[in-house]
This record gives structure tokens, C-alpha cells and sequence, in this order.
């Protein structure tokens, strides 16, 4: 077997095999397949489909690529993965909230992607976190601490660390095949029992449509259950950022507001909590969603999950005394602007991808593969859909680290609102419930 012929099999529109996409990872994991390559596969899968089995067979081939880990805990091995959107910190709510609740977390997590923000970015905005940690080390937190948000390194699923930084900057991300192997080839990888998905839509997710999500959903629960994971999939809102903020430092500040009860943000809440429900359920550890849903609420009510999230924190090279004194660790932006309108009324659409890809160009996310992240940038104070805003009520508050970057974000967040004279409702939170 070859990558060329694989490849061009694959642009012919052949749904190659379970031997060649297995002998394919090898090769991205390996080096033996190009950048080159591995970018004309993606395309290729992106215009021409792998199928059902080629789905399935993809994610184990990625999944065997590394080590897969097995555990011996008192508790179950549990996990929530997010489709990618734009203010969507509920991660690092939902990991100390599982572990405060008895289950054992080890989140191997992701990086920006496109116009989303990734859940590493966002941890390591935390002056001394570092997530890329051995295999040893992920066990270690895991077992001592309950949860570990951590890097997927060399040794866990390396045929997919190859793929997805080439899909990042090949315009090769919105793929059902692509997105699930990548997905689930580290989360399988992780030796999970069960894993509840948050497959976003609306005009900030990879997937704009409903009909789209719950395609993505199905292929998700269908391939993890088909690999034995237990896993079902909530279909969320994206249609607006999940959070008030966007940018790395802004939303641990949101994070550590609603953990410490100080300003809690209602969205994340309930969305944490319905995750949070679902995977209990999961691992048996709740009678039911509804009953989890209580446990998850109670761990961030009585602070216990803020306690393991600053154990946690700690635990990767943080500051030991985060959760007391977060305010004074996080880093700010020199500039802060705010947008206004200009007109009054209420906001009836925003443009979910312009707000993120505009905190990428302010230097909170990736152009480019190599590029370095400045964690201080971003959106505050956005305005949410069905809010009435004056002409001199802001938007969104910019925060940039110069004057000119400031100046290049403050149109494209302006023009990211729409504003009519008409009240809209604000969209529900939870469209759907996938398990089978």
C-alpha cells in the first residue's frame, strides 16, 4: 500500500478499506505520510466520504495508532466532548464537577480549531499551566485529583495530532468522517465507559443547521457505541456564544465567576449541568439524567467543584491558590473598547463565526499552525440574542493589545449583529437528545 494510491482512490470516490485506513494511520502516527498527503486525504475525505464502516474503521486505526489506556479506579472513567463553538468553556466546569461527584475524568482535549477556541488554550491562559503531560502524569491526576484537562500526547492517538493540525489550516474541517475519528480516536483512546457529546449548531458551530448536528450526533453515537462507549449526544445552541466572553482569559474569568458562585452565568449552568446528568447516568453514578443534572448542580453550589478545579490547576503547574485569588493571576489585555450600534433595538441574529474569527485575528487563536496565542484578547459583555440594546449600549467590549487591533476587530463585531424593532425569542439551549 501507498498514500498516493490510497488517495487517489479516495478522489475516484472508492470508500478505501479497513487494512488501508488502518496502514494510513500507521503512516501519519509513523511520518511515513507527508503533510502533503495527509492534507490530500482530508480534502479528498472532505469531497468524497468514507461511509459508515469506513467511519468506524478510520477511529479505531486512529485509536491503535498510540497507546490505549486502561484504568483500575473506584469510580467510573467518564468524559464530555464539544463540537467546537465560541464561548463554550463548559469543559472546565463540567471535569471537577464530574470528579467532585465520584467519577474520574481524563479529558484529552483540543486546541483551537478554525474559528472555535480550544479547551487547552483556554486552561493554559492560567499563568503556569501546562497541559502536555506524560501518560504516567495523566494517571496520576487523574487517580489522586479525580479529573486531568489535558493535551493528547505522543503516545495517545498520534495519527490524529498529524490530522488535525493539517485540517486546521487546510480548510478541510467541516467533515462528518473527519470530525468523528478525530473526536473519538482520543476519547476512546482514554479508556472511557461512557461519554456524553455536545454537538453545537447555528452560526457558531462547524454545523450550521440542525439537520447537520444531528447527522454529526448520530455518526458520533453510532461509531463510539459501535467501539463500546456507552455515549449519548445533546444537540445544543450555538446560534449565539454560549458565554458572555470569548477569548482564553475571558472565559476562565466566566468559569471561575459561575464556579465561585460570585456572577454565575445561567447558560453554562444548566448546560453543564445537563451534561454533567447525562454522563452519571452513564457511568451509574445517578438513577437518571434528571438525578445527575442535581448532583452536577450541587458540586458547584456547595464549591466542591471549584475546590477540585484549583487541585487540578495546581496540579498542572498553576498557582496553588487560584480559586482564592484568580482575579490577580489572569493576564489583561493593555486595550479595552467598547462597540456600540449606533441605533437602538433588539438583537435578532449574531454571526458567531465573525466573533470568534475576530478574536483570532486579535491574537486569541491560530492562523497559522505555528502561531502564538496571546491568552489576554477577546470579546466581553456580548450581547445576547433577544436583548435590547440603545445606540450608546456596547455590543461587546474589545479587549486588544493595541490600538490598530482594536481599530481591524471593531467593524466585524459590529457588523456580527443584527438589530430589529421587533421582540425575538431567544432560542432554546437543548434542541435534542441522541442515544441510539
Amino acid at each position: 500500500m501507498d498514500a498516493r494510491t490510497i488517495i487517489a482512490h479516495l478522489r475516484r470516490g472508492q470508500r478505501p478499506t479497513g487494512e488501508e485506513l488502518a496502514w494510513f494511520a500507521k503512516g501519519l502516527a509513523s511520518g511515513a505520510v507527508t503533510d502533503a498527503q495527509a492534507g490530500a486525504f482530508a480534502m479528498a475525505v472532505c469531497l468524497k466520504g468514507l461511509g459508515e464502516a469506513g467511519r468506524v474503521a478510520l477511529t479505531r486505526a486512529m485509536r491503535d495508532s498510540g497507546a490505549v489506556l486502561e484504568w483500575d479506579l473506584p469510580g467510573p472513567v467518564l468524559d464530555k466532548h464539544s463540537t467546537g463553538g465560541v464561548g463554550d468553556c463548559v469543559s472546565l466546569l463540567l471535569a471537577p464537577a464530574l470528579a467532585a461527584c465520584g467519577a474520574y475524568v481524563p479529558m484529552i482535549s483540543g486546541r483551537g480549531l478554525g474559528h472555535t477556541g480550544g479547551t487547552l488554550d483556554k486552561l493554559e491562559a492560567i499563568p503556569g499551566v501546562r497541559t502536555d503531560v506524560t501518560t504516567d502524569r495523566l494517571r496520576q491526576i487523574t487517580r489522586d485529583i479525580g479529573c486531568a484537562i489535558v493535551a493528547a500526547n505522543d503516545d495517545v492517538a498520534p495519527a490524529d495530532r498529524r490530522l488535525y493540525a493539517v485540517r486546521d489550516v487546510t480548510g478541510t474541517v467541516e467533515s462528518i468522517d473527519l470530525i468523528t475519528a478525530s473526536i473519538l480516536s482520543k476519547k476512546l483512546a482514554a479508556g472511557l465507559e461512557g461519554l456524553v457529546l455536545d454537538v453545537k449548531t447555528g452560526s457558531g458551530a462547524f454545523m450550521k443547521s440542525l439537520g447537520e448536528a444531528e447527522a454529526l450526533a448520530r455518526a458520533l453515537v453510532a461509531t463510539a457505541q459501535g467501539a463500546g462507549c456507552m455515549t449519548t449526544a445533546l444537540i445544543t445552541d450555538m446560534s449565539q456564544p454560549l458565554a458572555t466572553a470569548a477569548g482564553n482569559a475571558l472565559e476562565v474569568i466566566e468559569v471561575m465567576e459561575t464556579l465561585t458562585g460570585t456572577s454565575v452565568n445561567a447558560a453554562l449552568w444548566d448546560l453543564t449541568a445537563a451534561l454533567g446528568g447525562e454522563a452519571l447516568a452513564l457511568g451509574g453514578l445517578a438513577a437518571d439524567p434528571d438525578d445527575g443534572a442535581e448532583r452536577i448542580e450541587a458540586a458547584l453550589e456547595s464549591g466542591q467543584a471549584a475546590e477540585v478545579f484549583g487541585r487540578m490547576v495546581a496540579a498542572l503547574g498553576g498557582p496553588a491558590d487560584f480559586v482564592e485569588r484568580w482575579p490577580d493571576r489572569l493576564p489583561s489585555a493593555p486595550v479595552m473598547r467598547e462597540v456600540v450600534s449606533g441605533v437602538e433595538g433588539h438583537v435578532t441574529m449574531i454571526d458567531g463565526e465573525a466573533l470568534g474569527l475576530a478574536v483570532v485575528t486579535l491574537g486569541g487563536g491560530r492562523l497559522t499552525g505555528g502561531d502564538r496565542i496571546n491568552p489576554s484578547v477577546g470579546l466581553s459583555d456580548i450581547a445576547g440574542v433577544g436583548e435590547h440594546v440603545s445606540a450608546d449600549l456596547p455590543l461587546a467590549i474589545i479587549h486588544a493589545a493595541s490600538e490598530a487591533e482594536a481599530d481591524a476587530a471593531e467593524a466585524v463585531v459590529r457588523a456580527a449583529f443584527i438589530l430589529g424593532d421587533e421582540e425575538v425569542v431567544e432560542p432554546p439551549l437543548i434542541y435534542d437528545r441522541i442515544d441510539g
